[in-house]
Protein backbone atom coordinates (compact mmCIF):
# COMPACT_ATOMS: atom_id res chain seq x y z
CA UNK A 1 0.00 0.00 0.00
CA UNK A 2 1.05 3.25 -0.77
CA UNK A 3 -0.73 6.71 -0.40
CA UNK A 4 -2.31 8.39 -3.52
CA UNK A 5 -1.00 11.49 -5.90
CA UNK A 6 -2.22 14.11 -3.34
CA UNK A 7 -3.31 11.74 -0.17
CA UNK A 8 -6.28 13.23 -0.13
CA UNK A 9 -10.00 12.12 -0.77
CA UNK A 10 -9.48 13.70 -4.48
CA UNK A 11 -7.12 11.14 -5.16
CA UNK A 12 -10.33 9.21 -5.71
CA UNK A 13 -11.04 9.73 -9.54
CA UNK A 14 -13.73 11.99 -10.17
CA UNK A 15 -14.57 13.17 -6.62
CA UNK A 16 -14.59 16.92 -5.32
CA UNK A 17 -14.01 18.54 -2.54
CA UNK A 18 -14.87 22.09 -1.52
CA UNK A 19 -14.84 24.06 1.40
CA UNK A 20 -16.73 27.36 2.49
CA UNK A 21 -14.88 29.14 5.36
CA UNK A 22 -16.53 31.48 7.69
CA UNK A 23 -13.28 33.00 9.81
CA UNK A 24 -14.34 36.61 9.94
CA UNK A 25 -14.94 37.99 13.06
CA UNK A 26 -17.85 36.64 15.14
CA UNK A 27 -17.79 33.77 13.04
CA UNK A 28 -15.88 30.45 12.87
CA UNK A 29 -17.92 27.62 11.11
CA UNK A 30 -18.14 26.50 7.70
CA UNK A 31 -19.34 23.90 5.31
CA UNK A 32 -17.47 21.11 3.22
CA UNK A 33 -19.33 19.58 0.46
CA UNK A 34 -18.05 15.64 -1.32
CA UNK A 35 -19.02 15.37 -4.80
CA UNK A 36 -18.84 12.04 -6.44
CA UNK A 37 -17.72 11.57 -10.15
CA UNK A 38 -21.53 10.81 -11.07
CA UNK A 39 -24.32 9.56 -8.51
CA UNK A 40 -23.38 6.61 -6.93
CA UNK A 41 -24.16 4.19 -4.00
CA UNK A 42 -23.69 5.24 -0.41
CA UNK A 43 -24.58 4.46 2.68
CA UNK A 44 -23.79 5.77 6.48
CA UNK A 45 -23.30 4.36 9.84
CA UNK A 46 -23.59 6.45 12.98
CA UNK A 47 -22.17 5.44 16.27
CA UNK A 48 -22.66 8.87 18.29
CA UNK A 49 -25.37 9.22 20.75
CA UNK A 50 -25.72 12.98 19.85
CA UNK A 51 -26.17 13.21 15.62
CA UNK A 52 -27.44 15.75 13.50
CA UNK A 53 -28.21 14.17 10.19
CA UNK A 54 -30.29 14.61 6.89
CA UNK A 55 -31.32 12.03 4.64
CA UNK A 56 -29.34 9.43 6.49
CA UNK A 57 -32.70 6.97 6.55
CA UNK A 58 -32.59 7.13 2.97
CA UNK A 59 -29.15 5.15 3.24
CA UNK A 60 -30.10 2.16 4.75
CA UNK A 61 -29.48 -1.02 2.53
CA UNK A 62 -33.32 -1.59 2.68
CA UNK A 63 -34.62 1.70 1.18
CA UNK A 64 -35.33 2.42 -2.21
CA UNK A 65 -32.91 5.43 -3.16
CA UNK A 66 -29.39 3.82 -3.92
CA UNK A 67 -27.40 6.71 -4.94
CA UNK A 68 -26.34 10.12 -3.69
CA UNK A 69 -25.46 13.24 -5.57
CA UNK A 70 -23.20 15.16 -2.74
CA UNK A 71 -22.65 14.48 0.71
CA UNK A 72 -22.17 17.59 2.65
CA UNK A 73 -20.33 18.11 6.23
CA UNK A 74 -21.17 21.08 8.23
CA UNK A 75 -20.26 23.29 11.42
CA UNK A 76 -23.70 24.65 13.19
CA UNK A 77 -25.28 21.67 15.08
CA UNK A 78 -28.56 20.89 13.82
CA UNK A 79 -29.10 24.82 12.38
CA UNK A 80 -26.45 24.07 10.30
CA UNK A 81 -27.85 21.67 8.17
CA UNK A 82 -29.67 24.10 5.99
CA UNK A 83 -26.70 24.65 4.39
CA UNK A 84 -27.23 20.92 2.37
CA UNK A 85 -30.27 23.19 0.84
CA UNK A 86 -27.64 25.65 -0.98
CA UNK A 87 -26.37 22.20 -2.28
CA UNK A 88 -29.61 20.38 -3.23
CA UNK A 89 -30.67 23.70 -5.48
CA UNK A 90 -27.31 24.02 -7.03
CA UNK A 91 -27.98 20.20 -8.19
CA UNK A 92 -30.89 21.37 -8.89
CA UNK A 93 -29.66 23.74 -11.32
CA UNK A 94 -27.51 21.68 -12.65
CA UNK A 95 -30.30 18.58 -13.75
CA UNK A 96 -28.51 16.32 -11.32
CA UNK A 97 -30.07 14.24 -9.04
CA UNK A 98 -32.94 11.09 -8.99
CA UNK A 99 -34.74 11.28 -11.83
CA UNK A 100 -38.91 11.40 -11.05
CA UNK A 101 -40.19 12.41 -14.70
CA UNK A 102 -39.80 14.32 -17.38
CA UNK A 103 -35.92 15.44 -18.26
CA UNK A 104 -35.03 18.02 -15.74
CA UNK A 105 -37.51 16.90 -13.32
CA UNK A 106 -35.04 15.56 -10.58
CA UNK A 107 -34.27 15.18 -7.08
CA UNK A 108 -30.94 16.38 -6.03
CA UNK A 109 -29.91 13.32 -2.86
CA UNK A 110 -28.00 15.11 -0.15
CA UNK A 111 -27.00 13.61 2.77
CA UNK A 112 -26.14 15.58 5.28
CA UNK A 113 -23.72 15.58 8.98
CA UNK A 114 -23.13 18.51 11.18
CA UNK A 115 -20.86 18.92 13.84
CA UNK A 116 -21.07 21.54 16.85
CA UNK A 117 -19.20 24.51 16.91
CA UNK A 118 -21.56 27.39 17.70
CA UNK A 119 -20.59 29.96 19.75
CA UNK A 120 -17.23 29.27 19.29
CA UNK A 121 -16.23 32.67 17.82
CA UNK A 122 -18.57 34.27 20.28
CA UNK A 123 -21.69 34.65 18.44
CA UNK A 124 -24.18 32.05 18.98
CA UNK A 125 -26.55 32.75 16.04
CA UNK A 126 -24.13 32.63 13.74
CA UNK A 127 -24.42 28.92 11.24
CA UNK A 128 -24.00 28.07 7.90
CA UNK A 129 -26.51 28.10 5.57
CA UNK A 130 -27.59 27.64 1.78
CA UNK A 131 -25.64 30.27 0.75
CA UNK A 132 -22.14 28.58 2.45
CA UNK A 133 -23.78 25.25 1.14
CA UNK A 134 -23.84 26.92 -2.56
CA UNK A 135 -20.36 28.66 -2.65
CA UNK A 136 -19.10 24.84 -1.09
CA UNK A 137 -20.83 23.34 -3.93
CA UNK A 138 -19.40 25.96 -6.38
CA UNK A 139 -15.20 25.50 -4.58
CA UNK A 140 -15.77 21.82 -5.43
CA UNK A 141 -16.42 22.28 -8.90
CA UNK A 142 -14.32 25.48 -9.40
CA UNK A 143 -11.09 22.72 -7.95
CA UNK A 144 -11.31 19.71 -9.92
CA UNK A 145 -8.08 17.89 -9.13
CA UNK A 146 -6.46 19.48 -6.57
CA UNK A 147 -5.59 18.35 -2.99
CA UNK A 148 -7.81 18.85 -0.38
CA UNK A 149 -7.28 22.00 1.80
CA UNK A 150 -6.84 20.61 5.04
CA UNK A 151 -6.59 22.14 8.99
CA UNK A 152 -9.34 25.10 10.01
CA UNK A 153 -11.07 25.43 6.91
CA UNK A 154 -14.70 24.12 5.71
CA UNK A 155 -16.41 22.25 8.23
CA UNK A 156 -13.53 22.10 10.25
CA UNK A 157 -13.05 25.81 10.95
CA UNK A 158 -14.52 25.67 14.15
CA UNK A 159 -13.53 22.28 14.86
CA UNK A 160 -11.84 21.66 18.85
CA UNK A 161 -10.11 18.20 19.63
CA UNK A 162 -10.11 17.40 23.37
CA UNK A 163 -8.11 20.71 24.60
CA UNK A 164 -6.59 21.58 21.52
CA UNK A 165 -7.65 23.06 17.96
CA UNK A 166 -9.25 20.55 15.74
CA UNK A 167 -10.24 20.63 12.43
CA UNK A 168 -10.66 19.13 8.94
CA UNK A 169 -8.08 16.15 7.50
CA UNK A 170 -7.82 13.84 4.74
CA UNK A 171 -5.60 10.76 3.34
CA UNK A 172 -5.60 8.24 1.12
CA UNK A 173 -4.05 4.66 0.06
CA UNK A 174 -3.80 3.03 -3.20
CA UNK A 175 -3.83 -0.95 -2.91
CA UNK A 176 -1.91 -3.46 -4.56
CA UNK A 177 -4.86 -4.24 -7.12
CA UNK A 178 -4.55 -0.48 -8.23
CA UNK A 179 -8.12 0.40 -6.09
CA UNK A 180 -7.90 4.02 -4.19
CA UNK A 181 -9.55 4.14 -0.92
CA UNK A 182 -9.48 7.88 0.87
CA UNK A 183 -10.88 9.49 3.66
CA UNK A 184 -12.23 13.17 4.94
CA UNK A 185 -12.99 13.87 8.54
CA UNK A 186 -13.88 16.96 10.72
CA UNK A 187 -12.14 15.97 13.64
CA UNK A 188 -14.73 18.23 16.80
CA UNK A 189 -14.34 15.42 19.51
CA UNK A 190 -15.10 15.48 22.88
CA UNK A 191 -12.27 12.68 23.07
CA UNK A 192 -8.60 13.33 22.79
CA UNK A 193 -6.40 12.83 19.49
CA UNK A 194 -3.07 12.97 22.00
CA UNK A 195 -1.77 10.60 24.61
CA UNK A 196 -1.60 12.85 27.52
CA UNK A 197 0.73 11.05 29.65
CA UNK A 198 3.39 11.27 26.29
CA UNK A 199 2.18 13.67 24.12
CA UNK A 200 2.33 11.64 21.16
CA UNK A 201 -0.90 11.58 18.78
CA UNK A 202 -2.88 7.96 19.08
CA UNK A 203 -3.22 8.42 14.80
CA UNK A 204 0.96 8.62 14.49
CA UNK A 205 2.05 4.88 14.48
CA UNK A 206 -0.44 4.03 11.42
CA UNK A 207 1.74 7.00 9.22
CA UNK A 208 2.53 5.92 6.06
CA UNK A 209 5.21 7.31 3.63
CA UNK A 210 6.58 9.63 5.86
CA UNK A 211 3.50 11.75 5.78
CA UNK A 212 3.83 13.18 8.93
CA UNK A 213 7.15 14.63 8.32
CA UNK A 214 9.74 15.15 10.88
CA UNK A 215 7.43 14.03 13.95
CA UNK A 216 9.24 12.92 17.23
CA UNK A 217 7.90 12.27 20.55
CA UNK A 218 7.23 15.71 22.77
CA UNK A 219 10.01 16.42 25.39
CA UNK A 220 9.10 15.85 28.61
CA UNK A 221 9.03 19.63 29.17
CA UNK A 222 6.48 20.39 26.67
CA UNK A 223 4.25 17.18 27.90
CA UNK A 224 4.15 18.68 31.30
CA UNK A 225 3.69 22.31 30.77
CA UNK A 226 0.33 20.65 28.59
CA UNK A 227 -0.42 18.42 31.38
CA UNK A 228 -0.43 21.86 33.91
CA UNK A 229 -2.76 23.46 31.60
CA UNK A 230 -5.08 21.16 30.44
CA UNK A 231 -5.63 20.55 34.70
CA UNK A 232 -6.37 24.29 34.92
CA UNK A 233 -8.83 24.64 32.64
CA UNK A 234 -12.45 25.31 34.33
CA UNK A 235 -13.94 23.21 31.47
CA UNK A 236 -11.70 20.27 31.41
CA UNK A 237 -14.93 17.61 30.89
CA UNK A 238 -17.77 19.26 28.98
CA UNK A 239 -20.52 18.61 31.02
CA UNK A 240 -23.06 19.62 28.13
CA UNK A 241 -24.62 16.91 25.61
CA UNK A 242 -23.75 17.62 21.87
CA UNK A 243 -20.84 20.01 22.12
CA UNK A 244 -18.95 18.26 19.81
CA UNK A 245 -18.86 15.01 16.91
CA UNK A 246 -16.62 13.71 14.28
CA UNK A 247 -17.82 12.98 10.99
CA UNK A 248 -16.32 12.29 7.44
CA UNK A 249 -16.37 10.60 4.28
CA UNK A 250 -14.80 7.61 3.46
CA UNK A 251 -14.43 6.98 -0.37
CA UNK A 252 -13.90 4.04 -3.21
CA UNK A 253 -13.31 3.91 -6.90
CA UNK A 254 -14.17 0.28 -6.62
CA UNK A 255 -17.69 -1.09 -7.47
CA UNK A 256 -19.83 -1.24 -4.11
CA UNK A 257 -23.30 -2.29 -3.23
CA UNK A 258 -25.30 -0.10 -0.82
CA UNK A 259 -25.38 -2.99 1.99
CA UNK A 260 -21.25 -3.04 1.06
CA UNK A 261 -20.97 0.67 1.78
CA UNK A 262 -22.73 0.60 4.90
CA UNK A 263 -20.23 -1.81 6.30
CA UNK A 264 -17.07 0.25 4.87
CA UNK A 265 -18.90 3.25 6.71
CA UNK A 266 -19.39 1.23 9.95
CA UNK A 267 -15.31 -0.10 9.91
CA UNK A 268 -14.57 3.52 9.26
CA UNK A 269 -15.15 4.25 12.82
CA UNK A 270 -12.77 1.69 13.61
CA UNK A 271 -10.35 4.02 12.37
CA UNK A 272 -11.72 7.07 14.89
CA UNK A 273 -11.40 4.90 17.77
CA UNK A 274 -7.53 4.14 16.93
CA UNK A 275 -7.42 8.12 16.50
CA UNK A 276 -9.52 9.89 19.26
CA UNK A 277 -9.99 8.48 22.97
CA UNK A 278 -12.56 8.24 24.41
CA UNK A 279 -14.90 8.07 21.06
CA UNK A 280 -18.49 7.44 20.50
CA UNK A 281 -19.32 9.38 23.51
CA UNK A 282 -23.19 10.61 24.76
CA UNK A 283 -21.59 13.74 23.95
CA UNK A 284 -20.78 12.87 20.20
CA UNK A 285 -22.76 12.28 16.57
CA UNK A 286 -19.93 10.66 15.36
CA UNK A 287 -21.27 10.00 11.65
CA UNK A 288 -19.05 8.40 8.23
CA UNK A 289 -20.32 8.29 5.37
CA UNK A 290 -19.29 5.77 2.60
CA UNK A 291 -19.47 5.75 -1.04
CA UNK A 292 -18.58 3.83 -3.85
CA UNK A 293 -18.22 5.20 -7.65
CA UNK A 294 -17.39 1.43 -9.67
CA UNK A 295 -15.36 3.54 -12.03
CA UNK A 296 -12.04 1.06 -11.44
CA UNK A 297 -12.51 -2.29 -13.33
CA UNK A 298 -10.78 -4.47 -10.95
CA UNK A 299 -13.77 -6.51 -8.90
CA UNK A 300 -12.94 -7.41 -5.32
CA UNK A 301 -12.85 -10.85 -3.98
CA UNK A 302 -14.34 -11.39 -0.47
CA UNK A 303 -11.00 -10.96 1.50
CA UNK A 304 -10.25 -7.85 -1.00
CA UNK A 305 -13.15 -6.32 0.14
CA UNK A 306 -11.66 -6.83 3.85
CA UNK A 307 -8.53 -4.90 2.99
CA UNK A 308 -10.07 -2.58 1.18
CA UNK A 309 -12.65 -1.72 4.22
CA UNK A 310 -9.77 -1.85 6.69
CA UNK A 311 -7.84 0.35 4.80
CA UNK A 312 -10.75 3.41 4.76
CA UNK A 313 -10.38 2.71 8.51
CA UNK A 314 -6.75 3.26 8.08
CA UNK A 315 -7.34 6.39 6.22
CA UNK A 316 -10.13 8.05 8.86
CA UNK A 317 -6.68 7.12 11.46
CA UNK A 318 -4.38 9.16 9.22
CA UNK A 319 -6.67 11.89 8.24
CA UNK A 320 -7.03 12.59 12.32
CA UNK A 321 -3.42 13.36 12.43
CA UNK A 322 -3.59 15.30 9.40
CA UNK A 323 -6.83 17.56 10.59
CA UNK A 324 -4.39 18.12 13.81
CA UNK A 325 -1.50 18.73 12.26
CA UNK A 326 -2.55 21.19 10.00
CA UNK A 327 -4.65 22.91 12.44
CA UNK A 328 -3.46 26.54 13.81
CA UNK A 329 -4.22 27.42 16.97
CA UNK A 330 -7.09 30.16 17.87
CA UNK A 331 -7.77 32.85 20.48
CA UNK A 332 -11.60 34.34 19.86
CA UNK A 333 -11.54 34.84 23.86
CA UNK A 334 -11.97 38.98 23.47
CA UNK A 335 -14.74 38.62 21.37
CA UNK A 336 -16.25 35.87 23.81
CA UNK A 337 -15.24 32.95 22.38
CA UNK A 338 -12.57 30.65 23.02
CA UNK A 339 -9.24 29.92 22.72
CA UNK A 340 -7.42 26.89 21.99
CA UNK A 341 -4.18 25.61 21.14
CA UNK A 342 -2.35 23.71 18.09
CA UNK A 343 -1.00 20.42 18.75
CA UNK A 344 2.15 22.07 16.95
CA UNK A 345 1.96 25.36 19.53
CA UNK A 346 1.48 22.71 22.43
CA UNK A 347 4.15 20.41 21.80
CA UNK A 348 6.65 22.22 19.51
CA UNK A 349 9.50 19.55 20.03
CA UNK A 350 7.34 17.03 17.95
CA UNK A 351 7.26 18.63 15.43
CA UNK A 352 10.52 21.05 15.83
CA UNK A 353 12.64 20.87 12.07
CA UNK A 354 16.06 21.12 13.70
Amino acid sequence: MRSGPTNSLTDVPGFLVGHATRAEPGWLTGTTVVLPPQGCPASVDVRGAAPGTRETDLLDPVNLVDRVDAVVLSGGSALGLSAADGVAKALLDDEIGWPVGQPGQVVPIVPAAVVFDLGRAGVWRHHPGPAEGRAAYADARAGAGRPVPQGCVGAGTGAKVGELRGGLGSASVVLDSGITVAAVVVVNAVGSAVDEQTGRLWSAPLAVDGELGPLRDPCAEDVRRAQERALALPDRVAGRPGLATTIGVVATDVALSKTQCRKMAGIAHDGLARAVRPVHTYLDGDTFFAMASGTHEHRPTLLELAVLMEAGADCVTRAVAHAVLAAESTDRTADGGGAWRSYRDAFPSAVATA
